[in-house]
């Protein structure tokens, strides 16, 4: 099981990210691919200060890349949307 620090890897900031927490309140972060739900919700409590509500988790698979002939992947992540209560928000989306 990961540290509460390698548990949260980085907030994803995308137009469609930032759509979700302007409109639904729900923060997107790229999270290890070993964490479990009460792992991330603990960790975001703690990292940020904040009371979760709702976890929801997502396993990306990497892109095919290409670079000439040779073909690669990029590696396979998972993803994390995170509702906070009401009134909670994370600074680091706000600008």
């Amino acid at each position: 099981m990961p540290t509460m620090f390698r548990t949260v890897v980085r907030p994803i900031i995308t137009e469609k990210s930032s759509a979700a927490y302007q409109d639904r309140g729900e923060y997107h972060f790229e999270v290890h691919p070993d964490a479990t739900k009460p792992a991330i919700r603990e960790a975001i409590e703690q990292l940020f200060g904040v009371k979760v509500t709702g976890v929801w988790t997502s396993n990306q698979r990497g892109k095919t890349k290409r670079v000439g002939k040779s073909v690669g992947r990029r590696a396979n992540w998972k993803k994390a949307i995170v509702t906070l209560a009401e009134g909670d928000k994370l600074d680091i989306f706000e600008g």
